[in-house]
């Protein structure tokens, strides 16, 4: 009879699994990797994958939410590692530039994720809209301590941007929406 699996052991799986899912469903999309094709680089029994996520669903959830943490603590880190208000928002358009460039980049996993099962999938789609009103909330706050009330513009470009460098894959698209908000916040110095 085979030892039982510890919650150290649960963790390690669970981790490497999303690992891997979130590696495989960023590169090829999410419909076209198949349970099978996750056992098989995760290297963990689908019969353990689904005592770990019971569905591909909840899977793609888990996925999403922890990637939206690291995501956005990434951009925290470098836009409050700014002291001038201003100098953070433009800041947030070369934390893009820089992703935007990273090799293998293919745009917004959210974005990705909405459209291929916002339509149908709840709990994809809940998870979708917090990680963007989330975003949305950040840069809003980061706008708004420069005294200009532009944070919609600019949200809207960040997110122009995003979508501009996934479907163009340049990253020149952040350098574009820097210039605009640059103009929209002015010079307030």
């Amino acid at each position: 009879m085979p030892a039982p699996i510890t919650e150290a052991q649960t963790r390690l799986d669970r981790e490497a699994l999303l690992d891997t899912a979130e590696r495989l469903f960023y590169a090829h999309g999410i419909q076209a990797v198949g349970m099978d094709r996750v056992r098989e680089a995760s290297g963990l029994p689908l019969k353990r994958i689904y005592r770990l996520f019971a569905t591909k669903e909840d899977l793609v959830v888990a996925v999403l939410r922890r990637r939206d943490r690291r995501w956005r603590a990434s951009l925290t880190a470098y836009v409050e590692s700014v002291a001038d208000p201003r100098e953070r928002v433009l800041a947030v358009f070369d934390w893009l530039a820089a992703w935007f460039a990273e090799p293998g980049f293919r745009g917004c996993a959210w974005i990705n994720a909405h459209g291929e099962l916002g339509s149908s999938s709840e709990p994809v789609l809940a998870e979708v809209r917090s990680h963007k009103r989330a975003f949305h909330d950040q840069l809003t706050a980061w706008v708004r301590a420069t005294g200009a009330p532009v944070a919609e513009a600019v949200h809207l470009l960040a997110e122009g941007a995003i979508v501009t460098a996934g479907v163009h894959t340049d990253p020149a698209a952040a350098r574009h929406a820097r210039a605009a908000v640059e103009r929209l916040l002015g010079d307030r110095r």
